[in-house]
């Protein structure tokens, strides 16, 4: 355990399809946020508290003692992780692996800082984590906290950590935090979210079709789709082949949209829920989980 030193469209799909290129995903998964890929977890603590020191500020201290302009002390219960970083990748990847993460999560930033404005990364390593190995250069250092609301309904806090240190090995400290349910969060929004997803299901051939999902996140969507008034939208994406007209690349995505509606009526959503948008080729996004053929699910809940 870890101790406290540790046609033409109508108006709202309009809206919507501006989400869908501006690749906007909001809260709803449950499931913890994985290891950065290019890094080794080196040790990973439970930890359990009724009153976990969390810093929304940068960290100072004055007679040995702790000082933030902002700190809470909520009750949490979740775990820590160390991991050291590859040496062919950097802290930065680690960071920005989370944020993007964090991001699919649609969770609110509540304090970040970078540098000397954190302040000294002996603090932050020794008094507030109680890992000597987060020691690094006051420069090279960076702390993120957010928060957001899982799919069963707890607020999930998460802190990441990163430093170099003086031989440039790279770390990075990691909690992921389920907190009380009535624990103010200073910055956080608490309304629940009116949409969820997207739910990325890559699909490929003809005729017919196959399509790339787990019974987890089958699941996940008929949860989503069953709260009162939500609106399933599917959206259908479609690759343009070398040679291929855009009229048939449409086509494409058309007829993958079909199989997809048939199957999801078969799963138990009422057909009346869902909307479906043909894009095809025509939309371009940056992330690399969102290329090629493939729909996407979103669940909207109407006012």
């Amino acid at each position: 355990m870890v101790t406290e030193r540790a046609g033409r469209l109508p108006v709202w799909l309009q809206g919507l399809l501006v989400v869908v290129c501006a690749s906007v995903a909001v809260a709803g998964q449950a499931s913890p946020i994985e290891p950065f890929a290019l890094a080794t977890v080196e040790s990973q603590h439970d930890l359990v508290s009724p009153a976990h020191r969390v810093l929304l500020s940068p960290v100072r201290e004055v007679n040995h003692e702790i000082r933030a302009d902002s700190m809470i002390r909520p009750t949490v219960n979740g775990f820590a992780r160390l991991l050291r970083i590859n040496d062919d990748s950097s802290r930065r990847e680690a960071r920005d692996y989370y944020l993007t993460q964090l991001s699919q999560r649609n969770a609110q930033i509540l304090f970040q800082c970078s540098g000397r404005g954190c302040g000294r990364s002996n603090v932050w390593a020794n008094q507030i984590f109680g890992q000597a190995t987060l020691y690094g250069n006051d420069e090279d250092q960076d702390y993120v906290a957010a928060a957001y609301r899982a799919a069963d309904g707890m607020i999930q806090l998460v802190l990441v950590y990163t430093v170099t240190r003086g031989n440039q090995r790279e770390y990075a400290w990691v909690e992921q935090l389920a907190v009380a349910p009535d624990t103010t969060l200073p910055g956080f929004n608490d309304g629940a979210p009116r949409m969820q997803g997207p739910v990325v299901v890559p699909w490929a051939g003809g005729v017919t079709y196959q399509f790339q999902w787990s019974a987890d996140t089958r699941r996940q969507l008929q949860e989503w789709a069953d709260q009162t008034g939500s609106r399933v939208v599917l959206v259908s994406y479609s690759a343009l082949g070398s040679t291929e007209t855009l009229e048939s690349a449409l086509a494409r995505a058309r007829k993958a949209a079909d199989s997809m509606t048939s199957l999801l009526v078969k799963s138990g959503i009422a057909r009346e829920q869902l909307t479906t948008l043909v894009v095809g080729p025509v939309i371009a996004m940056a992330d690399p989980e969102r290329q090629g053929n493939r729909i996407e699910l979103l669940v909207v809940r109407q006012p």
